[in-house]
């Protein structure tokens, strides 16, 4: 059973390679060509995925993008109401992280990310800063890829059920602490290898088999 299910991965990674490679190459263009705003904005759109949706994200980021770096609390409940589940608290994660990397890093995120040449702990910063509000290992993964880091897996629901489907992981239960988190991302690295899939496509794929598109 196991084996065939490798066989209909590698199948749907044959169909969906170029799309696949496509939006990595998208992933990587943010940074290349991208000001601190538009690495904030993908920031952003972490803090609105999580709990969420990758598309609630992705429409809250739409109505926010003007606002982002200048809107008030009020407004963006205001602009959020509606078109996010949760309104109020996460125009409060968006304004208390922007004000804090204002405050301590200029919101010059491309110099602060770059001064983490370990890859651990970039995300570490991201994911256990308690004045980054709203993320943890997940979406800080996510974010990091999104703007085209790679070797970083967005463990999700889909991710965990599929690789529990494939005997990968014991059980699909959420990563609650770093330690398993990396144990689980090492294990989907590790299942990349075995079935010739470069990691940051064998998430992405992955995410396609259960969402039935290629999204961020």
């Amino acid at each position: 059973m196991k084996k065939e299910l490798r066989e209909k991965l590698r199948t749907s990674y044959n169909l969906k390679r170029e799309i696949i490679r496509a939006r990595l190459a998208e992933f990587r263009e943010v940074y290349r060509h991208g000001d601190d705003g538009r690495i904030f904005e993908e920031l952003v759109f972490c803090i609105c995925t999580a709990g969420a949706s990758a598309r609630m994200g992705l429409r809250s980021v739409e109505a926010l993008r003007e606002i982002l770096l200048v809107g008030s609390l009020r407004k963006f409940r205001s602009t959020l109401k509606g078109i996010h589940r949760f309104p109020n608290c996460r125009p409060d994660y968006i304004i208390h992280t922007r004000e804090y990397l204002r405050r301590e890093h200029g919101l010059r995120l491309r110099d602060l990310i770059e001064s983490f040449p370990d890859p651990l702990e970039r995300r570490d910063f991201f994911a256990r800063n308690r004045d980054i509000k709203g993320i943890g290992y997940k979406e800080s993964s996510h974010f990091l890829r999104n703007i085209g880091y790679q070797g970083y897996a967005i463990l999700d629901k889909h991710i965990l059920n599929t690789l529990f489907e494939h005997g990968v992981i014991e059980s699909p239960k959420p990563p609650g602490t770093r330690d398993r988190y990396i144990s689980i991302e090492n294990s989907l690295r590790q299942f990349a290898d075995d079935i010739g899939i470069p990691m940051d496509e064998l998430d992405l794929l992955l995410w396609s088999e259960k969402t039935g598109e290629v999204l961020k």
